[in-house]
């Protein structure tokens, strides 16, 4: 009986992370225009992560750190970073502190790739590329992504 080893990856599938990010600020993020996604919660993920956007893949950006908490007040003053004006920052922290998602290396894909994004899915989605090329597409209308809820 042949055992399996349950560390090892199959070598057609890759798994990346998908970030749901609304629009004008994802655009924003793989021209590397805004440099900060900012958020309510931390997150431990590093690395590259699939922008995403009204069902597209939009691009890919390195998130390499997470700042903060910040208040709007704190905010303000770095908006070079996050591109919120301020009324939507208030709105949107609910009076609550907020943490920067900090990104570098971004690229945009030359054409949008449809995904479906799984109902209830709202931060995080799991994209798995499958075939013989696990890496990312240079372009975002190759095929063969599926995606899963996180």
């Amino acid at each position: 009986m042949e055992r399996k080893n349950k560390y090892i990856k199959k070598s057609k599938t890759e798994e990346k992370r998908g970030l749901i990010i609304k629009q004008p600020y994802a655009s924003m993020i793989v021209r590397g225009i805004k440099k900060w996604e900012l958020r309510k919660r931390r997150t431990n993920v590093r690395g590259d992560v699939i922008i995403l956007s009204g069902g597209n893949v939009l691009g890919k950006a390195e998130l390499v750190d997470v700042k903060g908490p910040f208040s709007v007040e704190e905010l303000r003053r770095f908006k070079h970073l996050h591109r919120v004006d301020e009324k939507e920052l208030e709105e949107y922290s609910e009076g609550r502190e907020l943490y920067a998602w900090v990104f570098e290396s971004a690229e945009e894909f030359d054409h949008k790739q449809e995904v479906k994004i799984p109902r209830g899915a709202q931060v995080w989605v799991r994209l798995e590329k499958t075939g013989s090329e696990a890496e990312l597409p240079e372009k975002r209308n190759e095929s063969g992504w599926k995606s899963s809820k996180h």
